[in-house]
């Protein structure tokens, strides 16, 4: 019998509800057709923004939304991006597809947009060919409340309060696309460019410096050796492939039991770097000042045939509901050094939670994910250990249950996954030291190649009433093969 043992009275501290949040860059159909439309689409929106798009984020809560890039962020020019939209300069964008950017959605835009979906922005600023100087003034430009010939920009451009940003980001893959720097090199280019960032106001930057790509645990040391007492977060990315080499993505549909479990087994990675870049940081961060930031994770498949290989447009399938639950879970249980998340990407682009096409929309089983995983935004994480055997196929196997638990409003929210392509999970929640009193669930399931499609809905967040309450703070669950479930527990006072 699978065990899920819960220690109320053990915790790692609040899980941050940026941990939750999402990623858009200049990319493929991310932005232009995803998020934003124009004011003159005959797609409905307000100011620009696709209201379709807009409500569906809001459903989820999403916290925070990252932007420009990734890449792109290395060479956007945020000047370019303001004032009379006839006016603003044309580029090529030469990371992603050679597509002509008209800069058409720039920083009001994106701050419009954070507005209505009722998230905080993470801007993503300029190391690779920018300045510090052209750094500086976009941080004066947003949140400054002077007079000073920036501010007075502006205010011509519209806004007159600051818009007050919090979160930024010094550079993007400084290792790589940002910069091909090396560690001690970038380490000197951060503490040289975070110095001009100021805070205006009340207001306090939270300042992001570049981290590793994946498993180089040497960036992580000599940026936290050199220049951690200078940052809020330290970024990691890493993306799950079908296997262990970069060059093996495959398919994104169509995918047989093995790829299945050589994708679900990879994205448990994330538990190793999590672990040890944090074991790195506590070293010379133990209080835990320092933030670990994971701005960019999730599924890299093959594009879709017949789409351009520069906009990375994959399709979205119950694997990558199974490697959402994989990561969000250990995020939340490493809450105490975990302080964001950025899912690549929202829409239309790698592991998007929402593809468009022309006036339809799609809420992928991703989406539905982040739906299920709501509860856990701001709420105290609750120590959870899993019992359970394995699942996979030869050479790739791994506990066929994970899950993460957290109490907030007097209700603990149980999130588990069943990673087994064909084997339900027969499960008993234990809750020391309680009594419940009422279990309520939610549950998306299906076969492990189910996606939705443009009027197509196969997989969708469905009631779930496969448990029963038992003596003893006792909950025993049935979990359908290849499924994710919510649980609501109340507990008896």
């Amino acid at each position: 019998m699978n065990k899920i043992i819960l220690d109320t009275k053990n915790s790692k501290g609040i899980i941050n509800k940026n941990i939750y949040g999402h990623f858009s860059e200049h990319l493929g159909r991310c932005i232009y057709q995803g998020l934003y439309v124009g004011e003159d689409s005959q797609i409905p929106n307000k100011n620009g923004m696709r209201t379709d798009v807009v409500e569906a984020l809001k459903k989820i809560q999403v916290p925070l939304l990252r932007w420009p890039g990734g890449c792109f962020a290395d060479e956007y020019h945020w000047q370019d991006g303001i004032g009379p939209k006839e006016e603003r300069k044309r580029m090529v964008n030469t990371n992603w597809g050679g597509v002509v950017e008209d800069n058409s959605f720039g920083t009001h835009e994106f701050l419009e947009l954070c507005e209505q979906i009722g998230c905080e922005p993470y801007i993503n600023a300029n190391v690779g060919s920018g300045t510090v100087r052209e750094m500086a003034e976009w941080v004066e430009y947003l949140n400054s409340e002077g007079d000073s010939s920036v501010v007075k920009q502006r205010w011509k451009n519209g806004r007159k309060e600051a818009f007050n940003v919090k979160y930024w980001g010094v550079g993007n893959e400084s290792w790589g696309c940002g910069g091909n720097m090396r560690p001690e090199y970038y380490a000197d280019e951060y503490r040289r460019y975070q110095t001009y960032c100021r805070n205006y106001g009340p207001n306090r930057l939270f300042r992001i410096a570049c981290g590793p790509n994946g498993d180089d645990y040497n960036w992580t040391e000599v940026l936290m050796k050199q220049a951690g007492g200078y940052m809020d977060g330290l970024s990691l990315h890493h993306y799950t492939v079908c296997g262990d080499k970069w060059e093996d993505k495959r398919a994104a549909t169509g995918f047989n039991l093995e790829e299945y479990y050589r994708t679900v087994v990879h994205s448990t990675k994330m538990e190793e770097l999590v672990t040890r870049h944090g074991q790195i940081m506590d070293r010379y961060d133990p209080e835990k000042r320092v933030g670990m930031v994971v701005d960019e994770w999730g599924n890299w498949f093959d594009v879709e045939p017949g789409t351009n290989p520069g906009f990375l447009y994959q399709q979205n399938t119950m694997r990558d509901a199974m490697v959402a639950a994989i990561n969000l879970n250990i995020f939340n249980k490493h809450c105490d050094r975990v302080v964001m998340a950025n899912i690549a990407q929202t829409v239309n682009v790698l592991q998007a939670v929402i593809l468009t096409e022309g006036d339809q929309m799609v809420l992928t089983p991703t989406y539905h994910v982040f739906d299920l995983y709501k509860a856990h935004q701001n709420a105290r994480e609750v120590d959870c250990q899993v019992q359970c055997g394995k699942a996979g196929v030869e050479g790739f196997e791994m506990d066929q249950l994970t899950a993460s638990a957290s109490e907030k409003d007097g209700k603990i929210t149980l999130t588990v996954a069943n990673i087994s392509a064909d084997q339900s999970a027969e499960t008993v929640v234990c809750i020391r030291e309680n009594e419940v009193e009422s279990v309520t669930g939610r549950i998306l399931q299906g076969n492990m190649g189910d996606y939705n499609d443009f009027g197509k809905t196969v997989v969708e967040v469905k009631e779930f009433t496969g448990f029963e309450v038992m003596e003893c703070g006792r909950v025993k669950v049935e979990l359908p093969a290849c499924c994710v479930a919510e649980l609501t527990v109340c507990l008896k006072k």
